[in-house]
Formats: structure tokens, C-alpha cells, sequence
């Protein structure tokens, strides 16, 4: 691991001599790129000397403690060695933790999808509490948001909701938020206070970039339609709405929020790249299948995740035993203790691997 930390300290060194030179100023889309390479290698090396320095306050702790007499200094260098001992420890599980091989998908956008589940009415707003729910956790984030498809019940709830959430970072916050996300209380719609059990189901992609996925001709087939309301009424007479299909997967996304057509063209473009590119990557990772099982959630949109129960103001986490009694916070975007026990599972699982 030190061979390791060591290269690659030297290599945030000479990007960071690299950054400053005048020339690569000037050719912005290198300095971009070199900026971003150290940006990555930033807490990684700050780590590493870190820990080199726990390491050489160890020594001379052990130096001080083989030379010195006085009972009072020896003391004083036997704390300092058991704090630099306890510190380097930390510091090293820290480093273990930052080599871990990372998802090339972190840095990236997200799209999205929330779509009720069983429990009809009571599923549809359950699924708009959803979606509160994480556009304020995005708001918190500073993230930029944008809805990109949604269709609602006519009680005001949601059908199926598709958004885009801009931000660094995004993804890696929201990634194992897939799944089946279940609501236990007393619906609206339900007069004789009884506690129902209703189901939402979110879907969180990775935005997927042209340069990633280029369709070929022919590979995508346009329908244009009337967009239509609740009940199905003629909202324009004008075909606005899209429907596109690529053809060798069989995805089909459907736009039809905006009035103009290019626009809801633009935007399912951006919803089917993204299905696609997953669909893509899990053909490709299928191998990986059993080890996936064993982490924090393999992203499969019919995993069980997550029960929020009203009548206890409880949420419970079922992949990590996580339960925590702040059911009001965590809907109103408060998830950052939820997010953050899932991350360092996944990291623990990890590290579990490659030991």
C-alpha cells in the first residue's frame, strides 16, 4: 500500500506544478482536466501525509522513551506514542478506505423515477412523498433539479415521476436508493383508521453522457402524439408529445410535460440514454451478480428497501438494520445519517472483499 500512496504522491506533485504553469492555463480544456485529476488525488495524498506523520511522531516518541530519565517526560512521551499509534491506526483504515476502487458513476448526475406501487391511491401519494422528500434533500445539497416526465392520480398523487438531479456527487449520495420503499399508516382515503401498508418504487440512474452512448441510425423509432391530462382529456391538439423506442433493448420513454415538442423530445432523450446505459451495465457486470448480493443493494428497482411507519414515526433501513425514529426529518430531506450509514456498509463490504 505504501508503493502505492507513494506514486501517487508524487503524482499529485507534479499535477500541481503542472496546473500552475501559464501554458496549460492558457489550453483550458487540459487544465480542466489535469484539475480534476487533482482534485481526486487531493484526500488521498493529504491522507497519506498525514499518516506519514503519525508515523514519524511515533519514532521519535520511542526515541524520547529510550533515552530520557525523567518520570514525568517519559509519561508525556507514552501518551504521545499511544495518541500517534491510535491516530496512525485511524488514518490507515481511512487510506484503506479512499483506495478502494471507485465507481466510475460517482461524479455523475442523476436521473430519477418514482412510480406508485400496490396500494392504489394511497401508493400515488405516498410516491409525491417521495419525491418531496429527495428534492429537499437536493435543495440542502445545492443540487439543481428538473422534472423531466410526471403523471399524477387524481387525488394529487404521483403515477410516475422522472427528474434530473445536477450535482458533483450525485450520485454516489443517491445510488442505493433503488428500490421498493414501503409506507405503513393510515391513508387519507381510508375512513375507518385503519393502518395500511402501501409500496413506491424509485429507480436512480446515473445521467449518461453522448460520448458514453451514441445511437446509431435506425436504432431509434419517434411517435408523436397529443399530450394528454387526468382522464385522459386532450390537454393540446398539437402532436407535442414524444415517444421514443430504441429498438435492440425495447426501452420505450415517453415525454409529453413541455409544449414543446423539441423540448419533451430533448428530455426523453436524456431518460432513454440513461435506462439504456444501464441496461447495458448490468448485462455487462452479470457476473458480478452473487457479489452484489452481499453488498449494501444490488440497484434492483423490486428490492425491498426501506419501511417508513407513520403510527411508530419510524423509518427502518432493512438492508443495514438501520431504524431510526425521525420519520418527520428524514421526509423533509434529513437522509444525510441514512445515506452516510449506507456508504460506509458498502465501504465495510468492501474492504471485506479485497482483505
Amino acid at each position: 500500500m505504501e508503493e502505492k500512496l507513494t506514486a501517487l504522491a508524487e503524482k499529485y506533485d507534479e499535477l500541481t506544478a503542472a496546473i500552475a504553469r501559464p501554458e496549460v492555463i492558457a489550453d483550458q480544456a487540459t487544465w480542466q482536466k489535469l484539475m480534476k485529476q487533482h482534485a481526486d488525488l487531493e484526500p488521498i495524498v493529504l491522507a497519506f501525509r498525514e499518516y506519514q506523520g503519525a508515523l514519524a511522531a511515533q519514532t521519535d516518541a520511542k526515541e524520547l522513551l529510550a533515552e530520557e530519565k525523567d518520570p514525568e517526560l517519559r509519561e508525556l512521551a507514552e501518551q504521545d506514542l499511544a495518541e500517534q499509534k491510535e491516530k496512525a491506526a485511524e488514518l490507515e483504515k481511512q487510506l484503506k478506505i479512499l483506495l478502494l476502487p471507485k465507481d466510475a458513476n460517482d461524479d455523475k448526475n442523476v436521473i430519477l423515477e418514482i412510480r406508485a406501487g400496490t396500494g392504489g391511491e394511497e401508493a400515488g401519494l405516498f410516491a409525491g412523498d417521495l419525491q418531496k422528500m429527495y428534492s429537499r434533500y437536493a435543495e440542502r445539497m445545492g443540487w439543481r433539479q428538473e422534472i423531466l416526465s410526471s403523471s399524477y392520480t387524481d387525488l394529487g398523487g404521483i403515477k410516475e415521476m422522472v427528474m434530473l438531479i445536477e450535482g458533483r456527487g450525485a450520485y454516489s449520495k443517491l445510488k442505493f436508493e433503488s428500490g421498493v420503499h414501503r409506507v405503513q399508516r393510515v391513508p387519507e382515503t381510508e375512513s375507518g383508521g385503519r393502518i395500511h401498508t402501501s409500496a413506491a418504487t424509485v429507480a436512480v440512474l446515473p445521467e449518461a453522457e453522448e460520448v458514453e452512448l451514441e445511437f446509431a441510425p435506425g436504432d431509434i423509432r419517434v411517435d408523436l402524439f397529443c399530450a394528454s391530462g387526468p382522464g385522459g382529456q386532450c390537454v393540446n391538439t398539437t402532436q407535442s408529445a414524444v415517444r421514443l423506442t430504441h429498438i435492440p433493448t425495447g426501452i420505450v420513454v415517453s415525454c409529453q410535460d413541455e409544449k414543446n415538442q423539441h423540448k419533451n423530445r430533448e428530455k426523453a432523450e436524456k431518460v432513454l440514454r440513461a435506462r439504456v446505459l444501464e441496461k447495458m451495465q448490468q448485462e455487462a457486470h452479470g457476473s458480478e451478480a452473487e457479489q452484489r448480493k452481499s453488498m449494501v443493494g444490488s440497484g434492483d428497482r423490486s428490492e425491498r428497501i426501506r419501511t417508513y411507519n407513520f403510527p411508530q414515526g419510524r423509518v427502518t433501513d432493512h438492508r443495514i438494520g438501520l431504524t431510526l425514529h425521525k420519520l418527520d426529518a428524514v421526509l423533509q430531506g434529513m437522509l444525510d445519517e441514512v445515506i452516510e450509514a449506507l456508504i460506509t456498509s458498502d465501504q465495510a463490504e468492501k474492504l471485506k472483499a479485497v482483505e
